[in-house]
């Protein structure tokens, strides 16, 4: 059946975030004043074939570093679904 996989990336804290900042602004002018910040990242899901829990993490990772996000400006967060 396969392992189901959420991937949360965003930008890191204190990397300017253009989108997050035009959102923002329009938010804003909107009227919606209670918005502080705004964050804009990427959602990605994935299925895996069956295998152990820690080797999908350990070669999610490896996706995660070599290709779905840039380690460098971005953080990501994996989530299994079980």
């Amino acid at each position: 059946m396969g392992i189901n996989v959420s991937v949360y990336i965003s930008p890191k804290q204190g990397i300017l975030d253009p989108q997050g900042q035009a959102a923002l602004g329009a938010l804003r002018s909107l009227g919606f004043e209670e918005v502080e910040e705004v964050r804009i990242g990427k959602y990605i899901t994935l299925q895996l074939e069956d295998m152990d829990q820690g080797k999908a993490e350990e070669r999610l990772r490896e996706m995660c570093e070599r290709l779905l996000a840039n380690p460098v400006i971005e953080d990501y967060r994996i989530q299994i679904q079980e």
